[in-house]
């Protein structure tokens, strides 16, 4: 029965660059070999160059016989070139490259198992990033800003609308109805009352600040955000400071964009990146005796 035939350890293209450059250093010490070999045909033919045809036996150097220098330097010369070849070849035949070879593989396999674990190790530093940064990312589902603003983004003028639209109005009671309505002191204060079938956070520095009962009072608009958690769609309704600080929280715009301009405005909405947020419905009306101007619905989703 013949024995399985022993499979080759597979390499990459770096173990090979190694085993490569062992051999080429390997092929160096042998050619210590050949070296040696014409080197002592070239000290036997100084010798018969001398002795049988006589060249060189008047030559002096330093005051000695040139041969005599000459046989000096050759000894020194097959002493190294001996050690070299004998006594190294006898350490680094066929088994001393096989060993040697084996070694540079191990080393490279564990270089490169190291290697794996640091790029391993880097992607999960990458993964826990991603994971930490879902787990506190701003955006909060169906977290809605809900305004009305001109051309140029003015919303308003002494705390109150520079217009007045009657089914902006509707569009506004028909969204909000049933939800969290969050906004700043002043846009609450603009208010006659409370508006029905809506809760009311309102977010104020202020903090002795006194509303009617069912109202919220919260000083920041991660604590709104919050309170309003559990509402299938809160929504912020301004003033414009409260919708710069909620835009990287929402996912939804709904805006009537109101078709004129309105220099004498004092407050604006911040302006819609749409890198960011991207127009999913436009729905454009005409001014007529209820509306003095043209004005169009439209929804922006978060990319």
């Amino acid at each position: 029965m013949f024995g399985k035939k022993k499979e080759k350890p597979q390499i990459d293209k770096e173990q090979l660059e190694l085993i490569k450059n062992a051999q080429q250093r390997v092929k160096q010490k042998k050619r210590l070999y050949y070296h040696f070999v014409i080197f002592l045909i070239g000290a036997l033919f100084l010798i018969l160059a001398n002795t049988v045809l006589g060249i060189g036996q008047d030559l002096k150097i330093f005051g000695q016989d040139w041969f005599v220098i000459a046989i000096i330097v050759w000894l020194f010369l097959f002493v190294f070139h001996l050690f070299n070849v004998f006594v190294t070849h006898k350490f680094m035949g066929k088994e001393w490259e096989e060993k040697q070879l084996t070694k540079l593989v191990n080393k490279q396999k564990v270089r490169i198992e190291k290697l794996k674990a640091q790029l391993e190790k880097e992607d999960l530093t990458i993964a826990e990033s991603q994971v930490f940064n879902q787990k506190n990312n701003k955006i909060v589902d169906n977290l809605t800003m809900i305004v009305a603003a001109g051309e140029n983004n003015e919303i308003g003028k002494d705390n109150d609308l520079i217009w007045h639209l009657r089914d902006d109005l509707k569009r506004f009671k028909s969204l909000t109805s049933g939800h969290h309505i969050i906004m700043g002191r002043k846009t609450f204060e603009s208010f006659p009352k409370p508006l029905p079938n809506r809760t009311h956070i309102v977010i104020t520095r202020q903090s002795n600040y006194k509303a009617p009962d069912g109202v919220i009072i919260v000083n920041s608009i991660e604590d709104a955000i919050n309170i309003a958690k559990k509402d299938s769609q809160p929504f912020i309704i301004g003033g414009g400071e409260i919708y710069k600080q909620a835009m990287p929280y929402a996912s939804k715009i709904e805006i009537t964009r109101v078709h004129a301009t309105f220099p004498e405005a004092d407050t604006f909405f911040p302006k819609i990146d749409t890198s960011i947020f991207e127009e999913t419905s436009n729905v454009f009306h005409k001014k007529d005796d209820n509306h003095q101007y043209e004005f169009s619905f439209l929804t922006f989703e978060r990319i």
